[in-house]
Parts: C-alpha cells; structure tokens; sequence
C-alpha cells in the first residue's frame, strides 16, 4: 500500500456527488456524507459471517463488523466495489451478491450512505491479516445477545437492526 491518502466522494442523502476530499477531512465530520458498500455473507445454516476488525483501524478497533464493508472508489461502480471489497478482505472472487437496501448511518465521527448487499457463501475464507484478526459465523440469535455489549461495532448494530426491518417488511409484501 502506498502512502498516498484514500480520497473519497462526498455525497447528498440520495447519493448525488458533491466533491471529493481526503479521507481524513470526511472521517471526524459527520456533516460530509461518504458512500460504503456492505456485504452480509450468509452459510447454508443460516448463519451470518463476522469479521473482527483489527485494533489497527480507526473505526471500531477490536469489534466484531459486517462480513465484508468498505469504502466506494470515487468513480467507482456499486458491484464493483462489493466485488473488489470481497477479494480483497476474505479472497472471495468470483461471486454475484444480491442488492438488499440503502439506508444512512451517523454517528459523533461519520456519516456513511451505506449499500447493502448479500451472498451466500460455504466455501473457504482467506481474510486479510492486516484489516482483520479473526472470523466467524454467528447465529442470528447469538448475534441478537450480542446487541449492546460493546462487542460489536455501532455500524453492524444499525446494519443488523436495518437488516431485520427489511426482512419485516417483505414478510409483509408476502402475506
């Protein structure tokens, strides 16, 4: 990785760019939106993939997180973001995942227009040494447990809350 610093695109509530500014003037000002791509990798047991990130991040050091989550390139397409995020933090390639929503979480430091996106996947898992200390599938109900002891970090929380709204609202569509 070289030294240069990540710029990324600054966006309104509907994802429309605005400018491009480094990375470090976005993260600490949760008044510049910035869009993010997330993945919930999902095992046939129904089973959501964690990643605990490393305690070098400046975002939730030490907690567990989405399966995969990361930064949109500026220029760069959705799909190919989810794609690139997937190689790059658990060797995943070749995969399809499946848009599920959009939604915009803040908090005192960030404020990300998040994409999300999900994929099935049984097979092995190379993650990232170096953004990432372990892995593991969760339960949704350990997971549930989990809710607001400070193991996972405030992003997944929202994630798995929004994530459960979304499914509610199909059951809905359905019935």
């Amino acid at each position: 990785m070289d030294n240069q610093e990540e710029s990324l695109e600054v966006v309104n509530d509907k994802g429309e760019v605005i400018g491009i500014l480094p990375r470090s003037t976005i993260h600490g000002n949760p008044s510049l939106i910035h869009r993010v791509v997330h993945v919930l990798i999902f095992n046939s047991k129904g089973e959501l993939l964690l990643q605990k990130r490393s305690m070098n991040k400046d975002v939730a050091p030490g907690k567990w997180d989405t399966s995969v989550g990361g930064h949109i390139n500026p220029g760069e397409r959705l799909l190919d973001a989810v794609k690139r995020e997937m190689n790059e933090e658990l060797g995943i390639t070749m995969c399809q995942p499946g848009f599920l929503y959009s939604y915009i979480h803040s908090n005192p430091y960030e404020t990300e227009l998040v994409y999300t996106y999900s994929y099935l996947h049984d097979g092995e898992i190379f993650f990232n040494e170096e953004e990432i200390d372990e892995v593991r599938f969760w339960s949704l109900e350990e997971i549930a447990h989990t809710i607001g002891k400070n193991i996972l970090s405030d992003n997944f929380e929202e994630e798995i809350s929004t994530y459960k709204k979304f499914l509610k609202r199909g059951q809905k569509k359905e019935n």
